[in-house]
């Protein structure tokens, strides 16, 4: 009989646990967007090209360079629509041309500005052009981590209504 290593053992186990969890009802594999009842929604945003940041340059997939397909964003319908975009790799003026459908009142997430590679922020010229995009909507917005202090300071001298959250900090909406 052949000695499995403990290092093929674990990849086998590993293996039996997605097929498990893929095949559990409660899990559903998405493509696209979903709306899963009448308070939540879930969109992606396939299109990134407007005000891209070159602070995504350094993100791959397994196929190549990364175009963020995958990453889903969070709509919350309650007494304010409330957009959760994690960190935002496709671009927060790109989420927000698509999410204008759903009519966000508050946008939280990470605009991802901050190259943490090569430790350099969004150019000013980039952070201008976000802020009068983001200036055409009525929209309290909360950014974190990956935006960066200095795309942080930039906008939020543009944008009154733009605050910063770190972790811990809650936000009553």
């Amino acid at each position: 009989m052949k000695k499995i290593t403990k290092q093929k053992m674990i990849l086998l186990i590993a293996g039996l646990l997605l097929v498990l969890l893929v095949m559990h009802p409660q899990i559903v594999l998405l493509d696209g967007d979903h709306t899963i009842d009448s308070e939540l929604a879930l969109f992606i945003v396939p299109d990134i090209e407007k005000c891209y940041s070159n602070a995504n340059d350094g993100l791959y997939m397994k196929d190549g360079k990364d175009d963020f397909s995958h990453e889903q964003n969070l709509m919350i319908f309650d007494n304010r629509n409330v957009l959760i975009m994690g960190c935002g790799h496709a671009g927060v003026v790109n989420i927000l041309e698509k999410a204008v459908a759903y009519k966000p009142e508050v946008c939280v997430g990470g605009y991802h500005l901050w190259n943490a590679i090569n430790k350099k922020s969004a150019s000013d010229e980039l952070l201008e052009d976000i802020a009068t995009e983001l200036a055409k909507y009525s929209i309290n917005y909360y950014t974190c981590h990956c935006t960066g202090q200095k795309a942080y300071d930039y906008l939020s001298r543009q944008l009154p209504n733009m605050s910063y959250l770190s972790c811990g900090d809650s936000v009553e909406i």
